[in-house]
């Protein structure tokens, strides 16, 4: 195992978004950092600054934002240099498949434009001394395309992504592993599967589903309902990717898993109970809002992660079994409505209207 890295300034892209927001709420509440982290965050429909407020008033010395595109290298470039970056911690993205189906571009252009701009501004503000330097790279399990009924993804599975979503962050991967090979660029790369949990976006399926819920409106479930996710809770995740930063071999890939499996449509029935129990709502009405609507185009049918090189490496292990992390999820959305009315507006209440309102 590696000894264990410290850094001074950590670089956070994409932090005001779900997991983002999440990993710096845990980097700073960690005693064992001590550093400044610095969140550079285009804030797009899904990014929300605010979902960091009790962060920059805890820490006003040890965290700033700064709202920018990560494709911006002048921009990139002048962060580096003011605030002497030493790791970089990159999660930023655009991440939901249907937008990806509808409109790829700007996929392209954020997740591997936008990545290669980072990796090259680190080659070159830290040429010299890459030595208690850091690149790590956030991707998804999407990259390796779908699974059967049995097998998991390993660190070393063949790639095969299947949408323009999944087809960016795998590019943005052997990008990420090419900066390592050919110029000794310090990285680390984790491929974690779908999170949950405080501050998700209400576009992806379970807060869509608790809202939906709330609100009395259709559950749009696709296809037959039999498609299967390894669900891991945004903390366990961010637990991970701080292990990694501090531990993780060099040029190496660590799969983050919840080891986790569900149907979607058993997942929306588990909901619905969850929901009724902590908002005081009859289940069975909740369960009569479940629509079936037609699949998405190449909806892989199954992913599951295999994390144990993660585990016997770097001794990295799951804190929530599903049915506590939902019940923590469900009450977070529920006492904090003022967050998600927040969001729910401009482009993303139009996006929402034109595909969800009529499911």
């Amino acid at each position: 195992m590696t000894s264990s890295r410290t850094f001074k300034n950590i670089l956070v892209t994409g932090g005001a978004g779900f997991i983002g927001s999440n990993f710096i709420r845990v980097l700073l509440n960690n005693k064992e950092f001590t550093g400044r982290v610095i969140n550079l965050d285009k804030l797009t429909y899904a990014g929300n600054a605010s979902s960091l407020d009790d962060v920059a008033a805890r820490f006003p010395d040890r965290y700033d934002f700064k709202q920018g595109d990560i494709c911006d290298a002048e921009l990139v470039s002048s962060l580096f240099q003011s605030y002497q970056i030493d790791a970089v911690c990159h999660l930023a993205a655009e991440s939901h498949v249907d937008r990806s189906i509808e409109g790829p571009e700007a996929f392209i252009k954020t997740n591997v434009n936008g990545t290669f701009t980072l990796l090259d501004t680190a080659r070159k503000a830290w040429t010299g001394q890459f030595e208690n330097k850091l690149f790590h790279h956030v991707s998804t399990d999407e990259v390796y395309g779908s699974l059967g009924d049995t097998g998991y993804f390993f660190e070393d599975t063949s790639y095969d992504p299947r949408s323009p979503y999944s087809a960016s962050k795998a590019s943005s991967d052997h990008l990420v592993m090419a900066y390592f090979h050919t110029y000794g660029l310090p990285i680390t790369m984790t491929n974690c599967s779908n999170n949950y949990g405080p501050y998700q976006f209400p576009e992806k399926l379970i807060p869509v589903m608790i809202e939906n819920m709330l609100l009395g409106k259709a559950l749009p479930v696709y296809g037959d309902g039999k498609n299967i996710r390894d669900w891991l809770y945004v903390e366990d995740h961010n637990s991970a990717v701080w292990t990694v930063m501090q531990k993780g071999r060099l040029g190496e890939t660590y799969n983050i898993g919840g080891e986790n499996e569900w149907e979607n449509i058993k997942l929306v029935n588990t909901l619905c109970e969850v929901v009724a129990t902590e908002a005081g709502l009859d289940v069975s009405s909740l369960k009569g809002l479940i629509s079936y609507v037609k699949d998405r185009p190449g909806h892989d049918q199954r992913y599951a992660i295999n994390c144990d090189k993660l585990k016997s490496e770097l001794g990295w292990t799951q804190s929530l079994n599903f049915e506590e992390g939902l019940r923590k999820t469900v009450r977070w959305y529920l006492e904090n409505r003022a967050w998600i009315e927040n969001i729910k507006s401009g482009e993303y209440r139009k996006w929402m209207e034109k595909n969800y309102s009529q499911r």
